[in-house]
């Protein structure tokens, strides 16, 4: 069993950062992939990004391209997403997530969850 706590969310005007972090408890990240997803109201759990076990991976939704960098630091059994040039259309409760596979953009392929921690950019 994998517990993970994200935390690092709030208020930031548009154009500002915010540095999410995943961290996880009960057992290691250890062979577990992490992703980001997020969450708005009335729509769709969206993938944001992923890292594989390794770190040696990454991917990201189109949207976040560019601004956004997923990163883990398997000392600290932490995974963190640097959120850059954000835009209020990115207010949304963002989860980090793990799998015991390889990462994947839907929600359905990975086997824990964090509660979730809320992003608001004022425009």
């Amino acid at each position: 069993q994998v517990q993970l706590v994200e935390s690092g969310g709030g208020l930031v005007q548009a154009g500002g950062s915010l540095r999410l972090s995943c961290a996880a408890s009960g057992r290691t990240f250890s062979g577990y992939a992490t992703g980001w997803f997020r969450q708005a109201p009335g729509k769709e759990r969206e993938f944001v990004a992923a890292i594989t076990w390794s770190g040696g991976r990454t991917y990201y939704g189109d949207s976040v391209k560019g601004r956004f960098t997923i990163s883990r630091d398997t000392a600290k059994n932490t995974v963190y997403l640097q959120m850059n040039s954000l835009k209020a259309e990115e207010t949304a409760v963002y989860y980090c997530a793990a799998a015991s596979g390889f990462p994947v953009v839907r929600p359905t392929g990975y086997d824990y969850w964090g509660q979730g921690t809320q992003v608001t950019v004022s425009s």
